[in-house]
């Protein structure tokens, strides 16, 4: 199961796993660039809100069987000071990024503990271990979203189920296109004068995480561009 895989980096995976011979269950709120993606891996599309129980509760129902579930619906929205915060795109992040990785985590850690080999993924961020000015909402996220999954790995002790964190830098996807409210010039800006990672770069370093054999786990994976050494410090051309 790939959560938030109409695009970007969980379309991707959802590909890079299906390559890899799963039936790729995917999830998300746009259904039709999701139903196209199933099509294209023969997998299986079902409709995902992770912000919204009932939907997270239908989606664990249809699931018949769990080995792998893969953590990737989240977002940023805005970039304002701590003084000028906006609640709502605090809320907004907070319930994807933290509450939905919650909601479906615990729905299908039954079905991945059957399994006998299961393995949570869970992407976070760069911002779920650093700071960064204006950021406080996203950061403030991604920190809890990391520890809820670092918990998880202890709580998981004796039990068939990998726990593994993937931890990207900058990454060209929707992310600032969202994040600035479809400002197109002002999310380009991000990725100006170096080569940002893209979707597959994180996709196979989670395919490569899920194949190993199952007495390994990869608890953290951190990956960035060569031109990036933080959340804040960048060479740009």
């Amino acid at each position: 199961m790939v959560t938030g895989a109409s695009s970007g980096i969980g379309a991707a995976t959802a590909r890079q796993l299906a390559g890899q011979g799963f039936h790729v269950i995917v999830g998300a709120r746009r259904l039709d660039p999701l139903e196209k993606l199933a099509a294209e891996l023969d997998g299986t599309a079902l409709a995902l809100d992770v912000t919204d129980a009932a939907s997270v509760a239908e989606f664990a129902a249809a699931v018949p069987a769990a080995r792998v579930l893969v953590n990737n619906a989240g977002g940023a929205f805005g970039l304002e000071t701590v003084e000028n915060a906006d609640e709502d795109h605090w809320r907004s992040m907070w319930e994807t990024n933290v509450l939905g990785t919650l909601r479906v985590t615990k729905a299908l850690l039954p079905a991945l503990i059957a399994s006998g080999d299961g393995h949570v993924v869970t992407v976070t961020s760069v911002a779920a271990y650093e700071l960064y000015d204006n950021g406080a909402g996203y950061t403030s996220a991604k920190h809890a979203q990391s520890a809820l999954h670092r918990t998880l790995r202890g709580e998981l002790l004796g039990r068939p189920v990998r726990v593994t964190e993937i931890v990207p830098g900058m990454v060209r996807t929707e992310f600032s296109l969202v994040r600035f409210d479809g400002d197109a010039s002002r999310a380009d800006q991000v990725y100006a004068g170096l080569t940002p990672l893209v979707a597959e770069d994180v996709a196979e370093v989670i395919g490569f995480a899920v194949s190993r054999p199952p007495h390994v786990n990869l608890d953290l994976i951190e990956l960035k561009p060569r031109a990036q050494a933080s959340a804040t410090r960048a060479h740009r051309d």
